[in-house]
């Protein structure tokens, strides 16, 4: 299952049923999990851990060094979870000491060509990243999210589940859960009520939803009256006690 091509270190860990491609190499320190396909022309290194039944396609640089002028070679680790699909030119980077010293992407993702996730990065499961998304070091993403091509996310941001932004999109504050945004810079564009009705949640609470994003969004309140009427509703819905929590707990301030 290892091309005759291929270098794999002998420090490097393979489980049962892995394939290599041609000519990719497989540095000291890498685990990879039972049934994950790499193939052609990726380079991985470092403390990189990935799971099981991934498909990682060609030109993919996983577990290289951060991108990060503090970073002076100190160790540091990147975690794959399974059943991720890893598209072409991906470049996946270690953590950093002042990030926690790793990076984390979960299960199931869907991370198409030319991506790059930066040092310090903790996405979820069940995300969507369109060519060439980008996320800077420390962003962190949570389950279901989805990102349009070219969508650029600055430092220390974070992605709701359920949020959707649009291609092109430009995010320099916190997207909160079920919220679509789209520009540069990005702005909200109303509830992500495709992706909701895709994952069959109930229509009650799809408008309820709509009503908060209203509260939130279109009546002219100021944010801290908005969660305060939105305080009783949380009582009885976890999705609204979902989208209430995320902005109570955004320090960087959200896209409004």
């Amino acid at each position: 299952m290892i091309h005759a091509t291929a270098i794999v270190d002998p420090g490097a860990s393979l489980a049962a049923g892995v394939s290599v491609g041609p000519y990719s190499v497989i540095g000291h320190g890498v685990a990879v999990g039972e049934g994950t396909s790499i193939g052609a022309h990726v380079v991985m290194h470092g403390r990189t851990r990935i799971g099981a039944g991934n498909k990682i396609h060609s030109f993919c640089s996983i577990g290289d060094a951060p991108q990060d002028k503090k970073y002076a070679g100190e160790s540091s680790r990147l975690e794959i979870g399974h059943g991720n699909v890893i598209r072409e030119f991906c470049t996946l980077n270690r953590g950093t000491t002042g990030g926690g010293g790793v990076t984390r992407i979960g299960d199931d993702n869907w991370i198409m060509a030319y991506v790059h996730v930066a040092h310090d990065c903790a996405v979820g499961s069940h995300t969507v990243m369109a060519n060439a998304t980008t996320l800077a070091g420390h962003v962190t993403v949570d389950d279901y999210a989805s990102f349009g091509a070219l969508t650029v996310v600055h430092q220390f941001c974070r992605i709701g589940a359920h949020a959707f932004s649009a291609m092109g999109s430009v995010l320099l504050k916190d997207v909160p859960p079920f919220v679509t945004v789209a520009g540069n810079f990005a702005v909200p564009h109303g509830l992500n009520v495709e992706g909701l009705q895709r994952r069959g949640f109930d229509p009650a609470v799809i408008r309820a939803l709509r009503s908060a994003y209203k509260t939130i969004y279109k009546r002219g309140l100021a944010l801290e009256q908005a969660l305060d009427e939105l305080a009783g509703p949380a009582a009885d819905m976890p999705e609204i006690t979902l989208l209430r929590d995320f902005i109570l707990g955004s320090w960087r301030g959200i896209v409004r």
